[in-house]
């Protein structure tokens, strides 16, 4: 194992873009939800299409946002972004891939969430070295940006292939999570994050016995322990293969590798208190068959790992679900990818986190999401449900290749304290992409009065295959 290498000696203050900066407006100091981006209570939609054309620039990238009201996302209120928006820094390029990774935080807790951006494909110091990029909430909504502080451009390539926000090393002020490729594959950058001051050090690992080629691929966090401290938990691919490997780390040591637990290996996972007993769990998606990963499973799985005061409760035996579990819609086949993405949120307003699981392959890629619900006893598949562009209310019609349920998130839109379920299909209209989202309701999501949109209605360009939809809401 390599140890942590400390860049507190790149702490100095860093010149400070030339951004204008809408300035917010009276708003109360307290710090708002992830992706509540006005400051209005409800939660508002990022969407990432790395694959995005942007002035001649073939898979630049941008993201669109689309702003919460009371019947949910509304389209008509939006923001668009790539990088040749006033203010961001940057310039858009050929295959810098804007936006194949989001995260958000309020991390000035000025009173609306801020959205970080990965930019995996971006050239610096050498080609596809990677850039993050800060985009600042405000009364009006996403406003004025700056660039992630980069400690270690050197030794990684591919920054912002995946990041987490949260106060990782517990000293108060939140911090950013930055997944990469290369010698350092994970990098810490430490709070506070403001608009124009300095950078305020941070940190970089690298796990030996995972791959370095494929890096931190996907990052996900949340209080598993109990004390109001997040943890994350990693996912990469074992070294010299390309099988997944998970494991939960503990930011706060000075290296993470003496604090990581093992976890059912996968490439996604969700963090949500599912039994309400005060720790978080962890569901893990594995979408790959046996023959491609040891640890898939047939059509794919999901596990459900349960949090306790140590991490990873021991005592417990983790869920395993399949299509063919009882209770679960559906059927294990060879390709469904179930797993390929999850999602922990209150959908009915019972305080139990309920889990959506996001299908890809189901149907030839046409696509599938399954929910399931929490309660004091786990995940129950009591009252389980499955949607595809299929479903009654639900707009369009499942076709091969559209991959419905590539990614899932549930998260309140409408500000009625209930998890809406949204949903991107990054393969429809021959990779245009496009997402939906079902409002919510007491007995689950509800396909009455669900929306749909894709890149053209928010102003992304539908030349090339923009992948609409590969990132949202985490």
């Amino acid at each position: 194992m390599r140890p942590r290498v400390t860049a507190a000696v790149l702490a100095a203050a860093l010149t400070p873009l030339a951004l204008t900066l809408s300035a917010p407006g009276a708003h109360a100091a307290t710090a708002a939800a992830p992706y509540d981006f006005n400051g209005d209570g409800r939660i508002d939609l990022a969407i990432g299409a790395p694959g995005a054309t942007v002035a001649g620039k073939a898979k630049a990238g941008a993201v669109s946002v689309v702003y919460g009201s009371t019947s949910g996302p509304k389209s008509s209120t939006r923001t668009l972004l790539t990088q040749d928006t006033a203010g961001m820094p940057g310039a858009a390029e050929a295959d810098d891939a804007f936006g194949s990774a989001l995260a958000s935080a309020d991390l000035n807790t000025d009173g609306y969430a801020d959205l970080l951006i990965g930019t995996p494909g971006e050239d610096g110091s050498d080609t596809n070295d990677g850039t993050v990029t800060i985009v600042w909430g405000s009364t009006s909504g996403l406003s004025g940006a700056r660039s992630l502080f980069s400690f270690f451009s050197t030794d990684y390539d591919r920054y912002g292939q995946s990041l987490a926000a949260g106060d990782f090393d517990n000293d108060g002020d939140l911090d950013v999570a930055v997944g990469s490729t290369g010698p350092v594959t994970l990098s810490l950058v430490a709070g506070p994050l403001t608009k124009t001051g300095p950078h305020n050090g941070g940190s970089g690992s690298r796990n030996d016995s995972w791959s370095t080629s494929y890096g931190i691929t996907h990052v996900s966090s949340g209080d598993i322990t109990g004390d109001g401290h997040p943890r994350v938990v990693l996912h990469g691919r074992t070294a010299g293969t390309d099988d997944a490997t998970t494991a939960l780390a503990d930011l706060e040591i000075g290296n993470y590798n003496d604090w990581l637990q093992d976890l059912p290996a996968g490439y996604v996972s969700a963090v949500g208190d599912i039994d309400k007993d005060g720790y978080a769990d962890i569901a893990v998606g594995n979408d790959r068959d046996t023959s491609a990963d040891p640890a898939g499973a047939l059509g794919g799985k999901v596990t459900v790992v349960h949090g306790g005061p140590g991490g990873r409760d021991t005592s417990r035996t983790p869920l395993v679900l399949t299509q063919d579990t009882a209770g679960v819609p559906g059927a294990a086949e060879k390709g469904d990818r179930f797993g390929s993405d999850v999602s922990l949120g209150d959908i009915n307003g019972d305080g139990f986190a309920d889990l959506a699981i996001g299908t890809a392959g189901e149907n030839s890629a046409a696509g599938a999401v399954t929910v399931l619900y929490g309660s004091a006893s786990g995940l129950t598949t009591k009252g389980a449900t499955s949607y595809t562009q299929n479903t009654a209310g639900v707009p369009g019609g499942s076709e091969k290749g559209d991959r419905f349920g590539e990614r899932v998130t549930l998260t309140d839109h409408t500000g009625d304290r209930r998890a809406d379920l949204s949903v991107s299909a990054p393969g429809e209209n021959a990779g245009d992409g496009a997402v939906w989202s079902l409002r919510s309701t007491t007995t689950g999501p509800t396909a009455t009065g669900s929306v749909s949109f894709g890149p053209g209605t928010t102003g992304i360009s539908t030349a090339g295959t923009p992948g609409y939809g590969t990132a949202l809401n985490s």
